[in-house]
């Protein structure tokens, strides 16, 4: 890894004494006419979702429409909002600009309109070229980009049920990131490094590597990037290849299965490579990968898991994106046993291969839908692994000022049926994100039945509010319910609480109601407010009785309350 990280820093550091010549200019319309027309094409799509209406900063600072610099330079990515705290749904939008006889752009992607599945961009959201800073010196450096951001958050939580104690945690978390690029002026040669510094003070219980992480790198590779390499598309776009190589954290997909996991404070990081055929605008797109996560070390720098491989090739048909954007996926794990491994899954030789198809898009300007399913099939230790997961939302925007929308989740992942068979049923989520199964992390994509509805305003250009209910039952009562009492990812113990083998618990785990409000202060200050509210169900309340003298007896409901700070540089 180190010599990952000297290769990018000599890279990044090289590219100062180059003079900022421009790089070949845009074969598409510039970058102001691509974004009235992409603005053009959203006006003309009644019930058009807040998440398909972003804003972004213009170099002066000001919150309008304006080309938001991305990593594919022969056309402007889709317009990002400036911030947006945990990429969970993009809610800012602006005012209308006229769109008479305007040209439909030539892109073929399409956002789902789904929560939270849309990924970060590459680079990500908080990062800008530095001609784009607003400095007038700057102007004609078009190859660097560079962002800084900053992220507090306070959380109240009472008698959270990941604990086996109950009362009150009170904790800080910060987040500091600091990412620099260069691409373009030395092509095919490009690369980037991000810096992340993660602390949590005031925290009541033994921190771990979700929260705490200080001084490392979570993104040091350098590319080949070759713009033309594989011709045009049919609405005459260029086809890249790009070969990336070196530490790298990214997201893809609906976030399910490869997350950075914006919420949490710390970052997934992988180090390997990742080869691209073509790119979020053509019509077709093939994602390549092999790469072993990233240990998160609290001591000392982090390393690779020399145990685990990560691999797997991603398609993206987007042809007939303006009614289904298909994308047939395979991705697997190969691991040897881990003897010093953290958990018991980490000691155990796997290995699972999950064939899986995702669709999404819109039935006219009625509704619009999002659908997953995977299967997995391999071996865990000396067990059979057989499961399965799926997941589909429906919703639909009502064209009213607030723009409100409404939309209806399930979410299904087997848990181990039958503890004393030679057979593991027990869904692996691989590396994707938590939230928003349940906003205080109670449930992950394993073992869970959960329905969930939505109801989301926009009243305002710089207001958000989300409303949704859910509840959850375990797919296996006699599978255990994630980390729970002290479950999972405990630096202590784990003392197996969280499962009741016999499943006399029962499956009703329980609901709960998330509430969340996000105002933007300032063009470049976002703050968000979260409430959550867990009613315990069976399952919760016999765990809690059945370990009267190690869990602090309660009713199993609890609460959880925060605010959150994020500020970015430019």
């Amino acid at each position: 890894m180190k010599r990952y990280c000297q290769i990018a820093l000599a890279f990044a550091i090289s590219a100062f004494p180059i003079s900022s010549i421009q790089a070949e200019e845009l074969s598409t319309p510039s970058g102001k006419s691509w974004v009235i027309q992409q603005r053009a094409q959203q006006i003309g799509q009644a019930g058009t979702s807040a998440a398909d209406k972003e804003p972004v900063k213009s170099a002066e600072g000001n919150f309008k429409w304006a080309i938001k610099p991305g990593h594919q330079p022969a056309e402007p990515p889709p317009p990002r909002p400036a911030m947006n705290t945990d990429r969970e749904y993009d809610w800012w939008e602006q005012s209308a600009t006229k769109a008479e006889a305007v040209p439909k752009p030539t892109s073929y992607h399409r956002r789902s309109n789904s929560y939270a599945t849309n990924p970060d961009t590459d680079p990500p959201r908080y990062v800008r070229r530095l001609s784009d800073i607003g400095i007038e010196a700057f102007k004609h450096i078009t190859w660097l980009d560079i962002g800084f951001e900053f992220r507090t958050r306070y959380e109240m939580r009472h008698n959270d049920i990941r604990r086996v104690e109950g009362g009150f945690d009170n904790p800080f978390f910060l987040r500091s990131r600091a990412y620099l690029g260069i691409r373009e002026i030395i092509d095919p040669f490009r690369g980037a490094v991000e810096f992340q510094d993660s602390r949590v003070y005031n925290n009541r219980f033994p921190t771990t590597d979700q929260e705490y992480n200080p001084y490392d790198l979570i993104q040091a590779y350098g590319e080949l990037y070759f713009k033309n390499a594989l011709g045009e598309d049919d609405r005459k776009q260029n086809r890249p290849l790009r070969f990336r190589v070196g530490r790298m954290a990214y997201e893809t997909l609906d976030r399910r299965f490869i997350a950075r996991n914006e919420w949490r404070n710390t970052t997934n990081t992988f180090e390997g490579f990742r080869l691209n055929l073509g790119r979020e605008a053509n019509d077709w797109e093939i994602d390549m990968f092999g790469m072993q996560p990233v240990k998160r070390l609290q001591t000392e720098f982090d390393r690779r898991n020399d145990h685990l491989w990560f691999f797997g090739a991603i398609g993206h048909w987007r042809k007939w994106s303006d009614i289904i954007t298909l994308q047939p996926y395979y991705m697997g794990q190969l691991q040897t046993a881990d003897p010093n491994g953290r958990t018991a899954t980490n000691q155990l030789a796997r290995e699972i291969h999950m064939p899986s198809l995702r669709g999404y898009g819109k039935i006219g300007n009625w509704l619009d839908y999002d659908i997953n399913f995977s299967y997995q099939f391999g071996t865990n230790g000396a067990q059979q692994h057989d499961a399965y997961g799926y997941t589909t939302e429906v919703g639909r925007n009502f064209n009213y000022a607030w723009k409100p929308r409404l939309s209806a989740f399930y979410g299904y992942a087997t848990g181990d049926r039958n503890p004393n068979d030679n057979v593991n049923n027990r869904f692996d989520r691989f590396f994707g994100f938590a939230r928003p199964w349940s906003a205080d992390h109670y449930v992950i994509y394993e073992n869970i039945k959960a329905p969930k509805i939505r109801f989301d305003l926009q009243p305002t250009q710089k207001l958000g509010l989300e409303a949704g209910y859910s509840w959850f039952w375990l797919a296996s009562s006699t599978d255990r319910l994630f980390d729970s009492f002290d479950g999972n990812i405990s630096v202590v113990r784990d003392p197996g609480f969280n499962r009741d083998r016999t499943g006399r618990s029962g499956d009703y785990v329980g609901s709960a109601v998330e509430l969340r409000l996000r105002y933007q202060l300032t063009s470049r200050i976002n703050t968000t407010f979260g409430y959550t509210h867990f009613t315990a169900g069976e399952f919760v309340k016999n765990r809690i009785a059945a370990h009267p003298d190690d869990i602090v007896q309660r009713s199993g409901n609890t609460d959880f309350f925060y605010v959150e700070v994020l500020m970015s540089a430019f």
